[in-house]
């Protein structure tokens, strides 16, 4: 079993950053690969970006690639996304996932992840 803990949401204006948390913790952190979707109410959730497990691979949605930046600390068993240039239309609640054994061409669907933090809200005001 692993147990992740999202932060680092609140509220911004557009234009400008936050930096979101997952810590992890149960397993062998360096043995999941850990991604990151967002969801709107009555939406499906959908993906943002992930990493493997060794930290060397990152992926992105076009929709956020060039302003989100993913990395991961297998020391402190924590990713980060680091949030620049926010949109309005980023408003959502941001879900951290582990993936055990996914292979790295799934990692944009929510299927191949294991486990789900409990998601934090990123609201950006025009």
């Amino acid at each position: 079993q692993v147990q992740l803990v999202e932060s680092g949401g609140g509220l911004v204006q557009a234009g400008g950053s936050l930096r979101l948390s997952c810590v992890a913790s149960g397993r062998t952190f360096s043995n999941y690969h850990m991604g990151w979707f967002r969801q709107a109410p009555g939406k499906e959730r959908e993906f943002v970006s992930a990493i493997t497990g060794s930290g060397l691979n990152t992926y992105y949605a076009d929709s956020v690639k060039g302003r989100f930046t993913l990395s991961r600390d297998n020391a402190e068993n924590t990713v980060y996304l680091q949030m620049n240039n926010l949109k309005p239309e980023d408003t959502n609640v941001y879900f951290c996932a582990a993936a055990g054994a996914a292979y790295v061409h799934r990692l944009h669907l929510a299927s191949a992840y294991d486990y789900w933090g409990q998601g934090t809200q990123v609201t950006v005001s025009s």
